[in-house]
């Protein structure tokens, strides 16, 4: 055969043939590769055994990130809290009526500075299911869920405010209330409203009826709202005995409520 023929047969044999160092190479990588592999999985195990075994959608990748989870449901409105669990006070141990001032109500919807400002006493409360107003102050019912014990504390924090158009519309602390900046108020306090509404617009809030616990009375107008048995208005209509000022006070429940739509939360 042809010396040149057979060089050119051999070529393609080479190439599809590793040289002896390339074999030597591979023979190498053969014997390394699956240690690595070895390696590999071993610290995979280490780490899954560490972290409790779970992906990084689960807690142990809220653990390795540093971060703290949001636990517990929000609120909607829905009247599935107790009461309120820690200490509370009674008419005897709530003393004293502060005077107005341009700061009463505090630094925010229960803030430590509303409490000290505005309040004799930080959680009022009365025995039973229905709320009392003693000296212009009034004391949530201990029987009552939180949501309406927390309204009540609430409007207790802004009870000695001025009144003032557009009042509580815009900022929760503000240094006056109209009337449905009033109403907004307590319920954002009680976790049942996000941003204020106007009287017109709580004409939509809620459900319509009456309530079990509280009822929000409204029209295009003017709203107020009643809780466990007593009323929050920044009117005097139909109070035998109004106390001084204006702006939202406690005050009896209205004899007649005609011309008014009443709408309550869910479950309250």
């Amino acid at each position: 055969m042809d010396p040149r023929k057979a060089q050119a047969l051999l070529a393609p044999a080479r190439q599809l043939t590793p040289q002896a160092h390339e074999r030597d190479d591979l023979r190498v990588a053969h014997l390394i590769l699956p240690g690595l592999a070895t390696l590999a999985l071993a610290g995979a195990t280490s780490a899954s055994a560490s972290t409790g075994g779970e992906g990084m959608s689960g807690q142990g990748a809220a653990n390795a990130g540093g971060g703290t989870a949001q636990t517990g449901p929000v609120q909607t409105g829905a009247a599935t809290q107790p009461g309120f669990a820690g200490p509370t006070q009674g008419p005897s141990q709530c003393t004293g009526t502060p005077s107005a001032t341009a700061t009463s109500g505090g630094a925010g919807v229960g803030g430590t500075s509303a409490t000290t400002a505005a309040l004799p006493c930080p959680h009022p409360t009365v025995p039973g299911a229905k709320g009392r107003i003693i000296h212009g102050l009034a004391y949530a019912p201990a029987d009552a869920p939180l949501q309406v014990q927390e309204a009540i504390w609430a409007g207790d924090r802004i009870r000695l405010k001025p009144y003032r158009v557009g009042g509580g519309h815009g900022i929760w602390n503000d240094t006056a209330y109209d009337c449905s900046g009033t109403v907004s108020y307590v319920l954002h306090a009680a976790g049942l409203l996000k941003i204020s509404e106007d009287s017109g617009e709580m004409m939509s809030w809620g459900h319509r009826g009456l309530g079990q616990w509280m009822t929000v009375y409204t029209n295009p107008g003017h709203a107020f709202i009643e809780i466990a048995g007593i009323r929050l208005d920044t009117s005097a209509e139909q109070d035998p005995n109004p106390p001084p000022g204006t702006g939202p006070r406690w005050r009896p429940l209205m004899t007649s409520t005609t011309g008014f739509m009443a709408r309550h939360p869910t479950g309250l």
